[in-house]
């Protein structure tokens, strides 16, 4: 898939809560809660516009009955795509909208995710560092496979620094 790298973008918000709403009643009460994360969920971040979305759940085996359901809905199912615990359901193929990850409500994958957006959300210095990169990679690379695994090393000495931070 080409990178799209775009300015962060208000409407990701609303898209996050449109798909919130759409979510919600397919699965109902298997979802404990949903979460906002990655680039699109950090005001200032530049990012591939793609939302994505946690959602938690009691027991991560249920949902594999609902991923024809999903794939009605212009899902495809990527099962745990190299997290183990997770489902990860993508929307819009080539022109990809969304990025759904479920996890049952104990994973340890939950917490990690969330510290980064929200320590990100509290250090803009981070966001211009992240941003600044992005683009330099988005020069270099024209698929996002490249891309993804360029930026890893920043990403996760980005991930020790939040979760220090989260830590004290």
């Amino acid at each position: 898939m080409k990178v799209r790298l775009t300015e962060y973008d208000t409407r990701w918000v609303k898209m996050y809560e449109d798909e919130t709403r759409l979510l919600k009643a397919i699965w109902g009460e298997k979802i404990i809660c949903f979460e906002h994360f990655g680039s699109t969920a950090v005001p200032g971040m530049k990012a591939k516009p793609v939302i994505d979305m946690m959602l938690m759940v009691r027991d991560i085996e249920t949902i594999d009955r609902f991923s024809t359901r999903m794939v009605t809905l212009g899902y495809d199912a990527a099962g745990e795509w190299g997290i183990p615990g997770r489902r990860l359901f993508r929307k819009g193929g080539e022109q990809r909208t969304h990025h759904i990850h479920i996890y049952q409500w104990n994973n340890p994958h939950i917490s990690r995710h969330l510290i980064v957006r929200d320590y990100l959300r509290m250090h803009p210095e981070e966001v211009k560092r992240y941003n600044a990169m992005k683009e330099e990679l988005a020069q270099l690379y024209e698929d996002t496979s490249g891309y993804s695994q360029a930026k890893k090393p920043f990403v996760q000495d980005m991930e020790t620094r939040a979760l220090k931070w989260y830590a004290t």
